[in-house]
């Protein structure tokens, strides 16, 4: 059985993650930013303390089933005030580290939905 691996040329993925960048197709993003199939929003957000209703709203802004929340090298949940906003939409959010985010979103997106990563970063 002969195997292919076949990428949908419009549909954004990532190549490579971890605490301090990440590599989506053949750019190297090194501070934080929302990531959909279809567009890389930067975001203004370093740390999930940080996150504010301008940040949700970036987020929810691109509809998604799903938000994966990349929190660098280690896993940070964020607030119950932050769960909330997404919950009550009806929106999942899964909290994990950076690399398990990449992997988690290229698997989603792969597979048609509705997925968002939220890539926090340092710089």
């Amino acid at each position: 059985m002969q195997l292919t691996e076949h990428h949908n040329e419009a549909q954004l993925f990532v190549r490579k993650a971890d605490a301090y960048s990440v590599q989506v197709i053949d750019r190297v993003l090194a501070t934080s930013f929302v990531l959909s199939a279809d567009e890389a929003i930067d975001l203004a957000v370093h740390e999930v303390s940080e996150i504010d209703q301008a940040a949700i709203d970036k987020i929810l802004a691109l509809k998604p089933e799903v938000v994966l929340l990349g929190t660098g090298a280690r896993v940070v949940f964020p607030s119950q005030a932050v769960l909330g906003e997404f919950l009550q939409r009806g929106i999942g959010l899964e909290t994990m580290d950076n690399a398990a985010a990449a992997r988690t979103f290229n698997v989603l997106v792969g597979e048609g939905r509705k997925a968002v990563a939220v890539f926090l970063l340092p710089g």
